[in-house]
């Protein structure tokens, strides 16, 4: 993932809480000391509204127009006015359908909420931590909130798997307001995305209550925390031969639509972290995708990663779902080769057999699975109210 201008780690709530990083998150993000989230959010850009308007060439006069408004950051207005050109204080030109969300707009009442909110009896904003990611110039953020305590436990590691949401927001009319949920494996330092379904708020038109907003998706975050463990350890379960697959494990990536880059790097930490190189469980496998995805992606946070994501989550959560696209994938790459002669036919229809044969052997595990995922819909219905 493309580094940021500038990254802000934060710890506690406000200045009230006496919060320090966890352990794990303080050997991976040493560095300044980190402030408290309502003083990283209140640091931002903030952004407003200013006329617009267009230079006529035939006689250089400016038109004002009330159709479209300039999206620009107050501070660096008066800067500019001051003299000071180092950071441009325009962000956006949108139509004047567009309403600014400001940060404050959406994370002030999450505040409200995290005073509330408790785990274990302890408010979440008094074990809340994580960092604040800015691209150009401030106008595009991103955000991974997560909450010491709110996690999952392996069997053998000392580290944990820490719940928690990722949010974010651009003011160039690109990236709504969105959340979902998200997790850090402390573990590995990889980082698991799309835990919910990404919940968005457009700069169009009325802005609903995000107060509310921040309620529900709080509470479909601790039911995925409590559902996480079974999936993991129902996907330790399920193991692929690769010794007995016509591809590669590095293939294996590359026929679920990861670029070759990130392939290799997800089949060498697969590798690496098999109790055999050949035959390698899906969470294995999973997690193999989401350190490629975490340490090595070379695109932007948003659209172009969360396809990637959705393929890691899958092996996860889908594994039906994933050996079909391998196979789908395998069989349209047999048919591209042509038609070598008989022999050739003959070996193609083996490979496909055996990856059959693999499918066939999840079936079992698979109805576990669609069992325990339409019983997490249910409970996030019910979440939503």
């Amino acid at each position: 993932m493309k580094d940021p201008e500038e990254a802000t780690v934060f710890a506690g709530l406000d200045g009230r809480t006496e919060t320090e990083l966890p352990e794990w998150y303080a050997d991976q993000h040493g560095g300044p000391e980190p402030i408290s989230f309502s003083e990283a959010i209140r640091n931002l850009p903030q952004a407003v509204n200013t006329a617009v308007a267009y230079r006529n060439p035939y006689n250089d006069e400016w038109i004002e127009t009330e159709r479209f408004n300039a999206i620009v950051e107050p501070s660096r207005l008066q800067a500019e006015a001051d003299g000071n050109t180092e950071a441009e204080s325009l962000f956006h030109i949108p139509t004047d359908s567009y309403s600014i969300i400001n940060p404050v707009d959406v994370y002030g009442p999450l505040e409200e909420v995290l005073r509330e909110e408790t785990i274990d009896g302890t408010p979440l904003g008094e074990v809340m931590f994580g960092e604040i990611r800015r691209y150009r110039g401030g106008g595009e953020v991103h955000m991974d909130i997560m909450f010491d305590g709110l996690e999952v436990r392996l069997p053998g590691r000392s580290d944990p798997i820490t719940m928690g949401v990722t949010s974010g927001y651009d003011f160039f009319g690109e990236h709504a307001v969105y959340v979902e949920g998200f997790a850090q494996d402390g573990y590995c330092s990889n980082t698991m995305r799309s835990l919910t379904d990404k919940e968005v708020i457009k700069h169009v038109g009325d802005v609903r209550n995000f107060r509310t907003w921040w309620e529900e998706l709080l509470a479909q975050v601790e039911l995925v925390a409590d559902d996480l463990f079974e999936f993991i350890r129902d996907a330790q379960d399920i193991d692929l031969d690769f010794s007995e697959l016509p591809f590669t494990v590095t293939e294996f990536y590359t026929l679920l639509g990861f670029p070759d880059y990130l392939a290799e790097r997800a089949a060498g930490d697969a590798e690496a972290n098999a109790a055999s190189p050949f035959e390698i469980d899906m969470w294995t496998l999973h997690s193999g995708a989401t350190y490629a995805l975490t340490h090595f992606f070379q695109g932007k946070e948003g659209a172009s990663l969360d396809q990637y994501v959705r393929i890691a989550n899958d092996i996860l959560f889908n594994p039906e779902g994933t050996i079909e696209r391998v196979e789908q994938s395998y069989e349209q790459q047999l048919e591209a080769d042509g038609d070598d002669g008989s022999q050739a036919s003959l070996a193609g229809e083996r490979a496909l057999a055996s990856i059959e044969r693999v499918s066939d052997d999840l079936q079992e595990k698979v109805e576990q699975f669609e069992e325990r995922e339409d019983a997490l819909r249910e409970r996030f219905q019910e979440a939503m109210g």
